[in-house]
């Protein structure tokens, strides 16, 4: 059983007790947070897809932690004229334990 789920304008594939990074969301670790927005839902060979929303469908998950993810180098520089600039992001993360899936 599996579910594409749209969370902070972002869509994931889920399953059941699997673990995904998700742009940073508020509540507290070991919060439980619940996604209503499902768009297709598959359980056992049995496709549902919303028109754009599956009615009664929910993901629930716990918030296990809040990371920042990998360093992204942003350089710039024009030639011949002395102009360079570094700069770093790190995008801040949520990571989230899918715990249950009900259609």
């Amino acid at each position: 059983m599996y579910a594409i789920v749209n969370i902070s304008g972002k869509q994931f594939k889920v399953t059941k007790d699997q673990h995904i990074f998700a742009p940073k969301m508020q509540g507290e670790v070991d919060a439980s947070v619940e996604f209503d927005q499902v768009l297709l839902a598959d359980d056992n060979g049995t496709v549902s897809v919303g028109a754009p929303l599956l009615d009664g469908a929910k993901v629930s998950g716990k918030i296990l932690d809040h990371v920042k993810g990998d360093k992204v180098i942003v350089f710039k520089k024009k030639r011949r004229k002395g102009y360079k600039k570094k700069n770093g992001h790190r995008q801040q993360f949520t990571k989230v334990l899918i715990e249950d899936i009900v259609l």
